[in-house]
């Protein structure tokens, strides 16, 4: 009989993401964690909140190894149209979280939003005509 294999609980966005929530909260913000369900699918994994400097949504992606959920791609680009910035930080696995690279990955939080930097060319949709067909009566 062949052995079972067995899925790990988290998978390494988890614990990447467990690294940020401690860095960040050790930086003055709060963190809540974000979990979609079936009516809340595509938001972001964090939201990020500090006195001084804002409101931050933030997703946490692996290095090399991200992707973004259909969600994802339709819900973005239209929360950006109407000013909800959102950041992503990264890392290649937990490892990877040395206060180094965190604290050069932190800096992203005090420039715009930077998903698009993240996005690839092919998910561009045109935001306009998608606005143009919810508008259209049945």
């Amino acid at each position: 009989m062949e052995p079972i294999n067995i899925r790990a609980k988290h998978g390494p966005e988890y614990h990447i993401q467990n690294k940020w929530v401690k860095f960040l909260t050790a930086k003055g913000w709060h963190v809540e964690r974000l979990i979609g369900n079936a009516f809340q699918s595509g938001i972001p994994d964090l939201l990020l909140m500090h006195p001084e400097h804002g409101i931050r949504f933030v997703d946490i992606k692996v290095d090399g190894k991200y992707s973004f959920t259909a969600a994802q791609k339709q819900k973005w680009p239209l929360w950006l149209k109407f000013g909800c910035g959102i950041w992503i930080l990264s890392a290649k696995s937990s490892e990877d979280c040395t206060k180094s690279h965190m604290v050069e990955q932190y800096e992203r939080l005090f420039k715009g939003p930077n998903v698009m930097d993240f996005w690839k060319d092919s998910w561009h949709i045109n935001l306009d005509k998608l606005l143009e067909e919810l508008d259209e009566p049945d």
